[in-house]
């Protein structure tokens, strides 16, 4: 291979069915996942449930994942706007401009976050300024979403690849040498002893609840998907991408989840903000695995802050270019148009990223879902309902 094609994966050896369900897993398998803190917030904190509830949040992922491509496909709405506006109907006045709020709420809260954690990890890499940090992860962002969801996908394929590699170096070897700690771990939880930095009860409702709003958060990001159905042919794709999209999925976090059980008791978890660090380093391998783990969090960060871009700079884009009549106007002016509005988000999410208020973006995820639940969820739920699945 030449060119590009040694950097970003080829679309003749990735199938474009595979391309897309990656593109689902680095927009939720960002830096906050790779860190491990989001596995402890949502999963392992409710005791032993965790490794059973990952069945329910990707199947769920999935599944809606799914419903939205096939509709965007069948009515050709290729940006979250124009899906919005078809789907809601005659609420449309109402329900898309609340979920272009919610969009914003995305954009304000995970790729802020991934600017945050991305350029944090960076800082401690080589001792450099946080502020130079986020700028260089701005910039990689940048270069990535400018040129449109053919790149965005292809740059999802190769560093899903990555992510799934490392996470498997970094797992793998460590699951296997505290394997003994593992089931401990997981016997103390099934007798309703809870993890050192736990303030749960165990019980299977709060649990439930904690994986849906995980879902809920998540699902938020289904319109970056809508962009890549422009170049789907037969929705035998859509089918096969949701399914890839489960596995590897749920692949990824129950490996984690496994691992990190571990150091679920582990009194260095109390004060550590990467719990996948605290793995490794009472684990083997760790001169090794540390930079490695370094390098997930900052692929990961990447990752998600750039589907989320990419869906809304495709949104702006598609908006303009629909008053444009002329076509020769329109093409010569695309990547121009592409650079403004990818410029434009990517600095707000910088700018964002500088106050460093980590504690309200963990707040902004909360909050993140409840917008999902009442924009995507119940309209998604209630849709299927009346049409029968009809329209899709």
């Amino acid at each position: 291979m030449s060119g590009k094609s040694k950097i970003l994966i080829d679309k003749s050896r990735m199938p474009l069915a595979m391309g897309v369900a990656f593109v689902a897993f680095t927009t939720q398998f960002g830096g906050g996942f790779a860190s491990g803190a989001q596995i402890y917030q949502y999963f392992i904190n409710y005791g032993i449930w965790c490794l059973v509830l990952p069945i329910v949040t990707q199947g769920l992922y999935a599944l809606f994942f799914w419903y939205g491509m096939r509709y965007a496909y069948k009515h050709k709405t290729y940006d979250y706007r124009s899906f919005s506006d078809k789907f809601y109907g005659k609420t449309r006045f109402v329900m898309s401009n609340l979920y272009e709020i919610c969009y914003l709420i995305m954009i304000g809260t995970a790729s802020a976050a991934a600017f945050a954690t991305g350029g944090s990890t960076i800082a401690a890499l080589f001792d450099i300024p946080y502020w130079l940090c986020t700028v260089i992860i701005g910039a990689f962002i940048f270069v990535i979403a400018l040129f449109g969801t053919n790149v965005v996908r292809k740059c999802a394929s190769t560093l899903s690849v990555l992510i799934i590699i490392g996470l498997v170096l970094v797992l793998v070897p460590n699951i296997i040498a505290q394997w003994g700690t593992i089931v401990e771990s997981a016997s103390r939880m099934m007798s309703g002893e809870m993890a050192v930095i736990s303030k749960e009860s165990g019980n299977f409702g709060p649990a439930l609840w904690s994986a849906v709003l995980y879902f809920f958060f998540q699902l938020a990001s289904v319109s970056v998907m809508y962009q890549h159905m422009e170049d789907i042919t037969d929705v035998r794709q859509i089918n096969r991408a949701a399914v890839g999209m489960f596995i590897c999925n749920f692949l990824a976090m129950e490996l984690s989840i496994i691992g990190l059980l571990a150091v679920s008791f582990a009194s260095q978890l109390v004060t550590a903000e990467v719990p996948m660090l605290v793995l490794v380093q009472q684990g083997v391998g760790s001169g090794i695995l540390t930079p490695i783990i370094s390098i997930l969090i900052i692929l990961g960060a990447i990752s998600t802050a750039v589907n989320m871009i990419s869906g809304i700079v495709t949104r702006c884009v598609n908006a303009v270019e629909k008053r444009i009549r002329d076509s020769r106007r329109k093409s010569q002016g695309h990547l121009a148009r592409n650079a403004v509005f990818t410029l434009l988000f990517t600095f707000l999410a910088f700018a964002i990223a500088q106050f460093g208020l980590m504690t309200v973006v963990s707040k902004g995820y909360a909050y993140l879902g409840y917008a999902a639940l009442i924009t995507l969820f119940i309209p998604f739920v209630l849709h299927a309902a009346v049409t029968r699945g009809r329209e899709i």
